[in-house]
C-alpha cells in the first residue's frame, strides 16, 4: 500500500491550484492526485453542452501564479479546459495525477495519524487528505419525473449528460430552466435550431456585461503580464466584492436597477414582468451573467423566446402548460439544475465512528469539526471559485508546515456542540433549490467566529493567510 504525505481528491480547478501550492509552499511533502475520471478539468472536462462557459471572469477564475493569456475575459468552457492542462504541465502537476480512481472510502486512525484511502482501483495511506471535488455529484444531474414525459415523441436531453452526436439543426428546442445553464444554452443552440424556447416556472436575475475586458486589454498592452495580472486581479476583486456588498445593503435598488437594465435590453413583446423579475433578493440566489448580452440578442431577433409558466404534461408533440399553452418541440432539455454530494460522496469514517457531514461545522470553510486532518476545498458562490480555492490550499500549506515545526501530527478543529447555538444552515447560504434540495446532507456553518463562512474574500485573505493557525480552536496533537 503506498504511502503519501498528502493525497488530493479530484484534478479540476481546485486539485491543480492545490498541487501547485503543495509543491510552492510546502515542498518536503508527497502528493498524489487522485482523480476519478480518465482526464484532468473536473466541470471543464464534464460539461459539453452548447455554450457553456465561465459565470466569472478568468483574471479571478484563473490561478494567480499563472496569467490568463487569452482574450476573453469571459471564457468558453474549451478554451478553460485547454489553460488547465496547460497549467498543469507547466508545473509538472501531470506527472502526480493517477487516473480512473475514484476516492470510495477514507478511515481514519488516530493510533496511526493517517488516513486509509480506498478507490476503485486500489488503497492509498496518507497523514492528510485534501478533498478538491467540489459539491457537485458528477454522475447525475437533478432530474424531475414530468407528467406525461414517456409519451413524448421527441428527445429529452439533460446538459450534463450532453451526447456528443446530437444534432439540432432545424429542430424546435424547448429549454427548461431559468439558470445559468439555460441563459447559456438558449443563445447557443438559437444560432442552428428553428426556434428555442426558454420555459421557466419562476425568473432569475439576469446580468450581461462584455466578454472583453477593454481595460484589461489596455493594462496587458502596456505593462509586464505578470504586473498587469495582478492589477487587473485586483481590479475585479474589488469591484465584485464592493457591488455584492451593495446589493445585499440595498436589495431593492439593486433590484430596481438589473431589471430596469435588462429591460433596456428586451423587445417590446416581452416584457421584464414577469420573465425577468424574480420574487426573492438579489444574491439570494446567484446571479445569471450573460456575456455580450447574448441571450437579449436572439430574443430580440425572434430565433428564441421566453415563456413563464408551469408544465402541466408532456404531449407527443410538445408540452402544455398550466395556462393552457401548447409547446411544440422536436427536443426538450432539461436544465432544470444540480445535485450537491459532500465530501465528493466519499464514505467517511474516524476510529471506526461513521462521519455523517451534516452533522458537522465547517471550520474556516474547509475542515469538519471532529475530524482530523482532512479539508474541503469549496469555493465562493458571490465570486470566482478560485479566489477562496487558493486561499483554501495556501492555509492547508500553513496547517502542514504548523504541524512539520511544533513536531505533532494531527490536526483537528473541535466545538462543543452543547454550548455552541448554532442555526441548522448549510455550508452553502443561498435559497437557490439546489442548495436548498441538499441541505440535509451538507456539513452546516455557524453564526460567528471561524465557523462562520462569509463570502468575502478581502476578510478572508487577512484570516487565512496571516492569522496564526494555532488560534485556540484547532487542537494539536502527537500520534498515540
Amino acid at each position: 500500500m503506498q504511502h503519501f504525505d498528502v493525497l488530493v481528491v479530484g484534478a479540476g480547478l481546485s486539485g491543480i491550484g492545490a498541487a501547485y501550492r503543495l509543491q510552492t509552499q510546502s515542498p518536503d511533502r508527497t502528493y498524489a492526485i487522485l482523480e476519478a475520471r480518465d482526464s484532468i478539468g473536473g466541470t471543464w472536462d464534464l460539461f459539453r453542452y452548447p455554450g457553456v462557459r465561465s459565470d466569472s471572469d478568468m483574471f479571478t477564475l484563473g490561478f494567480p501564479f499563472h496569467p490568463w493569456k487569452a482574450a476573453k475575459a469571459i471564457a468558453d468552457g474549451p478554451s478553460i479546459l485547454e489553460y488547465l492542462h496547460e497549467t498543469a504541465s507547466t508545473y509538472g502537476i501531470d506527472k502526480h495525477i493517477r487516473f480512473g480512481e475514484r476516492v470510495v472510502r477514507a478511515s481514519w486512525s488516530s493510533e496511526e495519524a493517517q488516513w486509509s484511502v480506498e478507490t476503485s482501483q486500489g488503497s492509498y495511506t496518507c497523514s492528510f487528505l485534501y478533498v478538491c471535488s467540489g459539491y457537485y455529484d458528477y454522475d447525475s444531474g437533478y432530474v424531475v419525473d414530468f407528467p406525461g414525459q414517456r409519451e413524448f415523441q421527441g428527445r429529452v436531453v439533460h446538459p450534463q449528460q450532453w451526447p456528443a452526436d446530437l444534432d439540432y439543426t432545424g429542430q424546435r428546442v424547448v429549454v427548461i430552466g431559468s439558470g445559468a445553464t439555460a441563459v447559456t444554452l438558449v443563445p447557443a443552440m438559437a444560432r442552428t435550431a428553428e426556434h428555442v424556447t426558454m420555459l421557466q416556472r419562476t425568473p432569475s436575475y439576469v446580468a450581461s456585461r462584455p466578454a472583453h475586458d477593454a481595460f484589461s486589454d489596455r493594462l496587458r498592452a502596456l505593462l509586464p503580464e505578470k504586473l498587469a495580472h495582478r492589477l487587473i486581479r485586483g481590479k475585479n476583486v474589488a469591484l465584485s466584492t464592493a457591488l455584492y456588498s451593495a446589493f445585499r445593503k440595498w436589495p431593492a435598488h439593486a433590484a430596481w436597477l438589473l431589471n430596469s437594465t435588462v429591460a433596456k435590453q428586451l423587445p417590446e413583446s416581452i416584457p421584464v414582468d414577469p420573465h425577468f423579475t424574480p420574487h426573492y433578493k438579489p444574491w439570494d440566489q446567484r446571479l445569471c451573467l450573460v456575456p455580450d448580452a447574448d441571450l437579449f440578442e436572439v430574443l430580440r431577433d425572434g430565433s428564441a423566446s421566453v415563456v413563464t409558466d408551469e408544465i402541466e404534461t408532456f404531449t407527443p408533440t410538445g408540452l402544455r402548460l398550466q395556462s393552457g399553452q401548447e409547446l411544440e418541440a422536436d427536443l426538450v432539455v432539461t436544465a432544470t439544475g444540480l445535485r450537491m454530494v459532500a465530501l465528493g460522496k466519499i464514505e467517511v469514517t474516524v476510529d471506526g465512528r461513521r462521519v455523517h457531514p451534516h452533522d458537522t461545522f465547517v471550520y474556516k470553510g474547509m475542515m469538519l469539526s471532529g475530524v482530523p486532518n482532512l479539508a474541503w476545498c469549496i469555493g465562493y458562490t458571490n465570486n470566482s471559485w478560485t479566489l477562496r480555492s487558493d486561499l483554501t490550499s495556501q492555509y492547508v500549506c500553513r496547517l502542514l508546515n504548523h504541524l512539520a515545526a511544533t513536531g505533532t501530527s494531527i490536526c483537528v478543529p473541535e466545538i462543543d456542540p452543547a454550548e455552541y447555538d448554532a442555526p441548522a444552515r448549510p455550508v452553502v447560504d443561498l435559497s437557490s433549490g439546489y442548495i436548498r434540495r441538499a441541505a440535509a446532507i451538507l456539513p452546516r456553518q455557524g453564526s460567528t467566529g471561524p465557523w462562520r463562512l462569509r463570502q468575502n474574500y478581502p476578510r478572508d485573505l487577512v484570516v487565512l493567510r496571516f492569522s496564526p493557525v494555532a488560534d485556540g480552536t484547532m487542537r494539536f496533537k502527537r500520534a498515540a
